[in-house]
């Protein structure tokens, strides 16, 4: 006789215990999920206490913040525990119930919670930095270990922190292994096991369908949302995203409509745009009488001097006497804004006049030789043209960009004896100084008029300086030790090169590569992007001040425009000192976020999102949500669709 299937409530519980002794094979993703909640939680609050309520997140908005970052951490945790969930179900129940497989799961466990104290003291310390969560920064600077991690060491407590999480993940891993034990005890089966990774595998595949790893941001306050996403995702997302072809998301249109645009917007009345018809923003400058003529320029990019620390820009603190001293006897600019947060935004704006396109620098994409810069059009007029950087130049990839634009190159390794001091990013900005005198001393024997960049260092983490310097301790003072330092070499700088003969027929250009740091509640917080701004030639430019909107991709073309040479270039830039005041306009870059501003209005293009248009306060460094401004939307489309295709198809 055959036997019946059993039915009813019997086959019920049987399928009950079926899925209990499934679910206790996979006991040790439980408890590590519940870890990873634990401290991302706590990592939450900590942030919060520590930055968040400074930056304007309200206790009322912490319940509601916790539990969506929970979702965020739990979403994430599936992804990062995918590895150990396939590994239990296919390991065969034997080994599974071995002291040895024991062993390696402890060991797991161990460095799991090892991993998570240390990367939330990591994060504890990114954020302090950046207002962030880990984001296309860390990407950046983890492609350059040996500067970054020297970095840390001299900055940061690499070691009690290390220290900290191995004791604290040796305290936790016996009391996780303990809840872990029931499942090391019962035989499971494969059958029963499969059940269980189906859900946990159709959780997984719903969240890669249809929860994004930007969901929950749901506020106009930046920090809030940066405190509700999860770490890892954004490091993730940044690496996904770390180059991306601009026209897969962002909004486009037209090509020759976005031309049009911007032919009327940098038709200045002093040039003649030549290829149009040939998609090209190229741009013939005639020769002009009232210009300085055939001068040499030294242009100082100054590493992170951000207008904060100035008394002109309206600091309390008198940081900044040299620059300030200087720039009254010059040409200051009031207004002046960086177009990133990165020294590679900086360089590529200063050098090449070119927009911050989404969301890597030029200077790190592949075909970055033999474009546009202004060394290139300094080299048609007879110059020659220098890069002269205090650390080594293969960081952010600037030996190859400069070297293979026609730049000669002098790097940390062409200072082989320092005299004041050197940390991991390079040489005291004094001795990087005395190089440069050097090297243009050299120059100017050869009766050729010559252009260098100067780029330097020493304002950065882990601000350690010589002995001597007013003001300025050689350790522990910080960022303001930074700021003071830098300024002190930049007087010594110009009061040395008085001494030499070239001194008098040279234009000196002082600005720097971004602000100190990323702050602010603003999706996009301009008040970062201030950095101060002079020219000075003391023969030849009188003292006065410029109060219209300035960018770094203006540089190039004002100064161009100051000397009254002869040239051809396709630069995004303006002249800032062709008497334009009103309609200019300064672009910027965020993340994966780029942007353009005008009088007062900025529309912000997000990555797969739709352009935002809003006012924006300077006093409170805040946004204001605005009816979409139709034209300003276009001409932000029109620079950085135009750019990106331009340098993608190598046509810059």
């Amino acid at each position: 006789m055959i036997p019946s299937t059993p039915t009813g409530p019997t086959s019920t519980l049987a399928a009950g215990d079926a899925w209990r002794d499934g679910l206790l094979r996979f006991r040790p993703v439980a408890v590590l999920a519940l870890c990873y909640l634990a401290f991302g939680g706590a990592l939450r609050l900590v942030l919060w206490a520590s930055f968040g309520r400074q930056q304007g997140v309200p206790l009322e908005h912490l319940p509601i913040l916790l539990l969506g970052g929970t979702l965020n951490d739990l979403v994430e945790s599936l992804y990062l525990l995918a590895p150990l969930s396939t590994y239990l179900l296919l390991m065969r129940d034997r080994w599974h119930r071995t002291r040895w497989n024991r062993l390696l799961i402890a060991t797991g466990t161990f460095l799991t919670l090892f991993g998570l104290v240390y990367l939330s003291a990591a994060e504890f310390f990114f954020f302090e930095e950046f207002d962030a969560r880990f984001n296309v920064v860390a990407v950046d600077y983890l492609m350059f270990p040996a500067e970054v991690l020297g970095d840390l060491r001299a900055e940061y407590p690499v070691l009690p922190v290390a220290i900290v999480a191995a004791l604290a993940a040796g305290l936790l891993t016996p009391l996780a292994m303990r809840l872990m034990r029931p499942g090391f005890a019962a035989p499971v089966r494969l059958r029963q096991r499969t059940p269980v990774f189906a859900a946990y595998l159709a959780s997984l595949l719903a969240a890669v369908a249809w929860y994004p790893t930007t969901a929950l941001s749901w506020t106009a306050n930046r920090v809030e949302n940066e405190l509700v996403q999860n770490g890892a995702s954004s490091f993730f997302r940044a690496l996904a995203k770390s180059e991306i072809a601009y026209d897969a998301y962002y909004p486009t249109a037209a090509p020759a409509d976005n031309l049009a645009l911007l032919a009327a917007q940098l038709d200045s009345g002093r040039s003649e745009f030549v290829d149009l018809d040939a998609g090209r923003i190229d741009r013939v400058h005639p020769g002009r009488t009232d210009g300085l003529g055939r001068l040499n320029v030294v242009v100082v990019a100054s590493e992170s001097f951000g207008a904060e620390f100035s008394r002109l820009y309206g600091s309390e603190l008198d940081l900044t006497p040299n620059f300030d001293r200087l720039a009254q006897q010059g040409i200051w600019f009031r207004h002046a804004y960086a177009t990133g947060t990165r020294t590679v935004r900086g360089l590529e704006a200063i050098s090449a006049s070119f927009p911050p396109i989404p969301t890597v620098s030029i200077l790190r994409r592949p075909g970055s030789e033999h474009i546009s810069t202004w060394g290139s059009v300094m080299r048609e007029l007879g110059y020659s043209t220098s890069f002269l950087y205090g650390g080594y130049g293969y960081f952010d990839n600037m030996n190859h960009y400069f070297g293979e634009n026609g730049f000669e190159v002098l790097d940390r390794r062409d200072i082989s004896q320092p005299v004041r001091f050197e940390n991991i990013w390079g040489v005291a900005d004094e001795d990087l100084f005395d190089t440069a005198l050097g090297h243009l001393d050299g120059k100017a024997a050869t009766g050729q008029p010559f252009f260098a960049l100067i780029m330097t260092t020493s304002n950065h983490k882990p601000f350690t300086f010589r002995e001597g310097v007013p003001g300025v301790p050689p350790q522990g003072g910080g960022r303001k030790a930074g700021v003071r330092y830098a300024d002190y070499a930049l007087g010594y700088f110009i009061d040395e090169a008085r001494r030499h003969d070239w001194f008098d027929d040279t234009v000196f250009v002082v600005l720097a590569d971004h602000g100190a740091r990323v702050y602010g509640k603003a999706d996009m917080p301009l008040r970062s992007y201030e950095i101060p701004w002079m020219i000075y030639s003391p023969r030849h430019v009188g003292p006065r001040r410029v109060d219209e909107l300035v960018s770094q991709i203006d540089v190039a073309p004002t100064v161009m425009g100051l000397l009254g040479l002869p040239y051809r270039a396709p630069f995004f830039g303006e002249d800032a000192l062709a008497g334009r005041e009103e309609g200019r306009v300064a672009l910027f870059s965020y993340n994966h976020d780029v942007a353009i501003y005008r009088d007062g209005k900025l529309v912000r293009f997000g990555l797969q999102e739709e352009p935002a248009t809003l006012a924006y306060d300077r006093q409170s460094d805040s946004y204001a949500p605005r009816p979409a401004d139709a034209e300003l939307e276009r001409l932000g489309i029109a620079y950085f669709q135009t750019a990106y295709e331009l340098f993608a198809r190598h046509s810059y």
